[in-house]
């Protein structure tokens, strides 16, 4: 180790040797996918069993109301499960936020639910990258520098929300309330590359679903008087797809509806996502996806109704945030790692924070690989030296002037 002060090096080793991998096997093993509420329910309990050592007031918060148009056309109540929120020392002269997510794309009818070895140091499992390893090596940094000099100038707030993969629309206030005063944050998804790279810009995301109401007819008396809202439906998802370029990925992902052979169909859902590199594409966007709407309606003499948002806004490399990532990268080097950082086409929680004005580098997490799918895998040896920089970056941020 280079450039170490005896409180860093203290810190470093004690992050770096904490028993993080047992803890994450264990918290694979619960089910937490996103809409699995009992799972989410069990998993929160274990989170605030292992964040209570750190000091500070730790509550569960309620999910915001979130409303979803279900296949039928309906509005309909959409259930998450609560979030962990931690507050320490909200009166100290620096505040940052910490950030992670508890629930994983796995629902307990899929068939991936199990940790196993592909080979020494790398563990499969369902959410061991993404992100249960990155919250094992959050608490062991926080654990870690609550134990150094100096720590009571320190504050902070952690919030584990339990919505992240399905887009945080229940836990958005949550998160803008906490990044609210915060010099800084981090956040825990798992590093964009297997090497440790870090995600730098992102795109934001906005999913959206189309209700398409035409009217029914005879499919072969008198088709003429029908209005096919399924065709509709297909008409608008070409012309949205033309929309994309670059800077701004379409994906019309789903269309719902339809009836049977012989009548014309009177409904159809279309469903969306689109992401826009910056805000100025997002709102060009907004525009051009409602001329689509507009021109489909009088083309096809239909009625379409549109829900849904841009929920994750652009997070470009400010100033401000690149002056994080290259703290991060000295860290990185002091530690012996190489930390680079690199554009990504995904999206997560660091694009609300960085929408509240904050710096976030927000894949602190583990290296691994393959998310969301049955080969997601944990480096292992990874657990110790991520721990080692967040923790190291948290103290580097404490020298800076408040």
């Amino acid at each position: 180790m280079a450039e170490l002060s005896s409180t860093e090096r203290d810190a470093v080793e004690r992050a770096a040797a904490a028993p993080m991998l047992d803890q994450v096997r264990a918290w694979a093993a619960v089910n937490s996918g996103s809409r699995n509420l009992g799972g989410l329910e069990r998993m929160a309990d274990l989170l605030a069993d292992a964040f209570s050592a750190l000091p500070g007031v730790l509550r569960f918060e309620q999910p915001q109301p979130v409303e979803a148009v279900d296949s039928s056309g309906k509005s309909v109540k959409v259930k998450h499960g609560r979030h962990l929120h931690l507050t320490v020392r909200p009166t100290a002269p620096l505040q940052l936020l910490f950030t992670g997510h508890m629930d994983t794309v796995y629902g307990p009818e899929h068939a991936f639910q199990q940790t196993r070895w592909i080979e020494e140091g790398v563990l499969n499992g369902p959410g061991v990258a993404d992100m249960k390893g990155g919250l094992a090596v959050m608490l062991a940094a926080l654990k870690a520098v609550e134990r150094s000099r100096g720590s009571d100038r320190l504050g902070y707030e952690v919030v584990i929300n339990s919505d992240e993969e399905v887009g945080s629309l229940s836990s958005a206030s949550l998160l803008a309330q906490a990044a609210h005063g915060k010099r800084a944050a981090l956040t825990y998804e798992p590093a964009a590359l297997p090497d440790g790279t870090l995600a730098g810009a992102r795109p934001g995301s906005g999913n959206f679903a189309m209700l398409v109401r035409g009217r029914s007819a005879h499919a072969g008396r008198n088709p003429e008087d029908g209005r096919n809202a399924l065709l509709a439906a297909a008409d608008l998802a070409l012309r949205l797809d033309r929309l994309k370029r670059g800077g701004l990925t379409v994906n019309p992902s789903r269309i719902e509806g339809g009836s049977p052979s012989n009548v014309v169909p009177d409904l159809a859902i279309l469903r969306v996502n689109m992401r826009p590199r910056t805000p100025e594409i997002e709102a060009a966007a907004k525009g051009e996806m409602a001329d689509a709407v507009a021109a489909v309606t009088a083309e096809r003499e239909v009625e379409i109704e549109l829900s849904g948002g841009f929920g994750r806004p652009p997070k470009p490399l400010t100033p401000a945030a690149e002056a994080l990532f290259d703290l991060v990268r000295q860290a990185g080097a002091d530690v012996g790692q190489t930390i680079a950082w690199q554009p990504t086409g995904g999206v997560c929680d660091g694009n609300n924070i960085a929408a509240c004005g904050v710096p976030v580098v927000d894949t602190m997490g583990v290296r691994g690989g393959k998310i969301h799918s049955m080969e997601e895998y944990l480096i292992t040896e990874s657990l110790g030296e991520r721990a080692a920089l967040s923790a190291l970056t948290i103290l580097r941020l404490m020298r800076e002037p408040a």
